[in-house]
């Protein structure tokens, strides 16, 4: 398994939302695009970091792991419940279940960094941090080790520009719109049903950089890489089924 889902605790802090799938955020077929729901789910951990009493700190993104069992569609009304599920020195994991109609669509399982926002160092957990996540964490220890394999040579080659959409608040490009390569590869393949993804970021891309996209066919799936001047900055592992689990 690509990563651990931590089952919703009984108690403690979880921070719930309601958002409507819309026209911007589906396929051609009406399903949802991965892109639309890393939004979905930053959005909702935003919520969750900016109504919490903790002192200054910024979170970076430094995995995120989804598994979809049903993909919302056009219209669906979707109910997005978080939570943080274990921590480490200057990170924390935090789960994300997403509902249509009752019933589980998707689960995800993030790594965030807490970093300086001055320095864009990582830091230590706020003083506050138990207080308010200390009760769901559960005492749980999770790793920032990151685990995908650096791009093959026969792994294909082509230039990825950038978009001004593609820029977020601090200037940088959006955790989300590093989706856009996968969907595009999707569309590519024939628009497969997607039962699994994850993307890791080892640094930013700044608006300016010539990006390279990478990709290679894995057992049910496929891997892509983004690179700068040979230098990995994110990468991504897409499959149609859950390790180890069934079709989505």
């Amino acid at each position: 398994m690509l990563a651990e889902f931590a089952p919703r605790p009984a108690t403690g802090r979880i921070v719930t939302a309601t958002r409507r799938v819309g026209l911007g955020d589906t396929r051609p077929d009406g399903r949802v695009r991965l892109d639309a729901l890393a939004r979905f789910f930053q959005d909702v951990a935003d919520e969750d970091a900016v109504s919490a009493a903790v002192g200054a700190g910024a979170w970076v993104l430094r995995r995120l792991t989804v598994r979809v069992h049903r993909t919302p569609r056009f219209r669906a009304n979707v109910t997005l419940s978080t939570w943080c599920s274990g921590s480490g020195p200057r990170w924390a994991e935090r789960r994300t279940d997403m509902v249509v109609d009752d019933e589980m669509a998707v689960e995800a399982v993030a790594l965030w960094v807490h970093v300086d926002p001055g320095r864009g160092v990582p830091t230590r957990l706020p003083r506050e941090f138990a207080s308010v996540w200390g009760t769901t964490a559960g005492g749980r220890r999770v790793s920032a080790r990151l685990v995908h394999d650096a791009p093959p040579t026969h792994a294909r080659r082509e230039p990825w520009p950038l978009r001004a959409a593609d820029l977020d608040v601090l200037g940088h490009v959006n955790n989300a719109a590093y989706f856009a390569p996968v969907e595009e590869e999707l569309a590519r393949r024939g628009a497969p049903r997607v039962g699994w993804a994850q993307i890791e970021f080892r640094s930013g891309i700044e608006p300016a950089e010539p990006v390279e996209l990478r990709v290679a066919d894995r057992d049910g799936g496929f891997a892509l890489w983004l690179t700068v001047h040979e230098d990995v900055r994110a990468s991504a592992l897409v499959g149609s089924a859950r390790p180890g689990g069934t079709s989505a």
